[in-house]
Protein backbone atom coordinates (compact mmCIF):
# COMPACT_ATOMS: atom_id res chain seq x y z
CA UNK A 1 0.00 0.00 0.00
CA UNK A 2 2.77 2.35 0.83
CA UNK A 3 4.62 1.65 -2.83
CA UNK A 4 1.36 2.78 -4.06
CA UNK A 5 0.61 6.15 -2.66
CA UNK A 6 4.69 7.12 -3.02
CA UNK A 7 3.68 6.16 -7.10
CA UNK A 8 0.33 7.82 -6.98
CA UNK A 9 2.36 10.70 -5.34
CA UNK A 10 5.09 11.00 -7.61
CA UNK A 11 2.92 10.95 -10.53
CA UNK A 12 0.93 13.50 -9.28
CA UNK A 13 4.16 15.58 -8.76
CA UNK A 14 4.72 15.50 -12.58
CA UNK A 15 1.76 15.59 -14.20
CA UNK A 16 1.51 19.04 -11.87
CA UNK A 17 5.10 20.16 -13.23
CA UNK A 18 3.93 19.25 -16.71
CA UNK A 19 1.01 21.37 -16.22
CA UNK A 20 2.73 24.16 -14.83
CA UNK A 21 5.06 23.84 -18.12
CA UNK A 22 2.36 24.73 -20.34
CA UNK A 23 1.55 28.29 -19.70
CA UNK A 24 5.19 29.14 -19.30
CA UNK A 25 5.80 27.78 -22.98
CA UNK A 26 2.12 29.22 -24.18
CA UNK A 27 3.53 32.90 -22.63
CA UNK A 28 6.42 32.86 -24.80
CA UNK A 29 4.45 31.86 -28.15
CA UNK A 30 2.18 34.91 -27.23
CA UNK A 31 5.19 37.16 -26.28
CA UNK A 32 6.80 36.22 -30.13
CA UNK A 33 3.69 37.28 -31.77
CA UNK A 34 3.19 41.05 -30.24
CA UNK A 35 2.77 43.79 -32.67
CA UNK A 36 4.11 47.25 -31.85
CA UNK A 37 1.89 50.03 -33.33
CA UNK A 38 3.52 52.97 -34.37
CA UNK A 39 2.18 56.40 -35.74
CA UNK A 40 3.85 59.47 -36.80
CA UNK A 41 2.42 62.71 -36.48
CA UNK A 42 -1.50 63.80 -36.95
CA UNK A 43 -1.74 66.02 -39.77
CA UNK A 44 -4.86 68.45 -41.04
CA UNK A 45 -5.79 67.27 -44.67
CA UNK A 46 -9.06 68.26 -46.54
CA UNK A 47 -10.41 69.38 -43.44
CA UNK A 48 -10.11 66.20 -40.89
CA UNK A 49 -7.21 65.27 -39.06
CA UNK A 50 -5.00 62.32 -40.55
CA UNK A 51 -2.03 59.87 -39.78
CA UNK A 52 -0.17 57.05 -40.94
CA UNK A 53 0.52 54.02 -39.10
CA UNK A 54 2.91 50.88 -39.50
CA UNK A 55 2.05 47.26 -37.13
CA UNK A 56 4.88 45.66 -37.02
CA UNK A 57 4.59 42.15 -35.58
CA UNK A 58 7.84 39.47 -35.75
CA UNK A 59 8.83 40.83 -39.24
CA UNK A 60 6.05 41.86 -40.86
CA UNK A 61 5.21 45.32 -41.03
CA UNK A 62 1.67 46.68 -42.22
CA UNK A 63 0.77 50.35 -43.05
CA UNK A 64 -2.33 51.98 -42.67
CA UNK A 65 -3.66 55.49 -42.99
CA UNK A 66 -6.73 57.17 -40.48
CA UNK A 67 -8.71 59.63 -40.87
CA UNK A 68 -10.56 61.14 -38.48
CA UNK A 69 -12.16 64.62 -37.63
CA UNK A 70 -10.10 67.26 -36.73
CA UNK A 71 -12.10 68.17 -33.76
CA UNK A 72 -16.01 68.53 -32.59
CA UNK A 73 -18.05 69.89 -35.54
CA UNK A 74 -19.12 73.47 -35.06
CA UNK A 75 -22.72 74.44 -34.43
CA UNK A 76 -24.86 74.77 -37.93
CA UNK A 77 -22.23 72.74 -39.66
CA UNK A 78 -23.46 69.95 -42.16
CA UNK A 79 -21.97 67.34 -40.03
CA UNK A 80 -22.16 63.96 -40.57
CA UNK A 81 -22.38 64.89 -44.18
CA UNK A 82 -20.26 61.84 -46.58
CA UNK A 83 -17.28 63.83 -48.05
CA UNK A 84 -15.65 61.56 -50.68
CA UNK A 85 -11.71 61.72 -50.28
CA UNK A 86 -9.31 61.00 -52.58
CA UNK A 87 -6.83 59.23 -50.80
CA UNK A 88 -2.94 57.70 -51.08
CA UNK A 89 -1.39 55.14 -49.18
CA UNK A 90 2.33 54.29 -49.91
CA UNK A 91 5.46 51.74 -47.85
CA UNK A 92 8.69 51.28 -48.83
CA UNK A 93 11.86 50.14 -46.96
CA UNK A 94 14.21 52.95 -47.46
CA UNK A 95 16.95 52.09 -49.72
CA UNK A 96 14.91 49.17 -50.78
CA UNK A 97 12.31 47.47 -51.86
CA UNK A 98 8.63 48.93 -52.28
CA UNK A 99 5.94 47.54 -49.90
CA UNK A 100 3.33 49.11 -52.20
CA UNK A 101 0.99 51.46 -52.98
CA UNK A 102 -3.15 52.02 -52.74
CA UNK A 103 -5.06 54.66 -53.90
CA UNK A 104 -8.96 55.33 -55.06
CA UNK A 105 -11.46 57.32 -53.23
CA UNK A 106 -12.88 56.84 -49.55
CA UNK A 107 -15.82 57.96 -47.73
CA UNK A 108 -15.92 59.72 -44.93
CA UNK A 109 -18.97 60.58 -42.48
CA UNK A 110 -17.99 61.54 -39.10
CA UNK A 111 -16.42 58.13 -37.75
CA UNK A 112 -12.72 57.31 -38.30
CA UNK A 113 -11.64 55.75 -41.31
CA UNK A 114 -8.59 54.12 -42.25
CA UNK A 115 -7.22 53.17 -45.06
CA UNK A 116 -5.07 49.99 -45.29
CA UNK A 117 -3.55 47.06 -48.33
CA UNK A 118 0.26 48.05 -48.21
CA UNK A 119 2.81 46.36 -46.24
CA UNK A 120 4.84 42.96 -46.46
CA UNK A 121 7.69 40.75 -44.85
CA UNK A 122 10.92 43.36 -43.85
CA UNK A 123 14.50 42.37 -42.80
CA UNK A 124 14.73 43.27 -39.32
CA UNK A 125 17.21 46.59 -38.93
CA UNK A 126 15.38 47.77 -41.69
CA UNK A 127 13.96 51.44 -41.46
CA UNK A 128 10.13 51.27 -43.15
CA UNK A 129 8.68 54.65 -44.43
CA UNK A 130 4.87 54.97 -45.02
CA UNK A 131 3.30 58.13 -46.25
CA UNK A 132 -0.83 58.61 -46.45
CA UNK A 133 -2.36 61.82 -48.51
CA UNK A 134 -6.04 62.85 -48.54
CA UNK A 135 -7.16 65.24 -50.79
CA UNK A 136 -11.08 66.90 -51.66
CA UNK A 137 -11.83 69.64 -54.02
CA UNK A 138 -10.30 72.41 -53.28
CA UNK A 139 -8.23 71.01 -50.74
CA UNK A 140 -4.50 69.63 -51.81
CA UNK A 141 -3.02 66.76 -50.05
CA UNK A 142 -0.74 67.37 -47.58
CA UNK A 143 0.82 63.70 -46.75
CA UNK A 144 1.51 62.86 -43.24
CA UNK A 145 4.71 60.18 -42.43
CA UNK A 146 5.39 57.26 -40.49
CA UNK A 147 9.07 56.09 -40.05
CA UNK A 148 9.58 52.70 -38.41
CA UNK A 149 12.63 50.27 -37.19
CA UNK A 150 11.63 46.56 -37.59
CA UNK A 151 13.41 45.31 -34.44
CA UNK A 152 15.36 41.65 -34.18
Amino acid sequence: MRMNRLTLTAAGIAGAAALLAVPAEASAAQTAATTTVTCGASGLQAGLSTKVCAEVTGDSVQLYGQISLAGPPSPGTPWPQTVELLTGLSGNVVGGASLGSVSGRTLFTASTVQVRGVGGTVACGSTVHGSFSVATYPWAPAPVTVDVVVPC
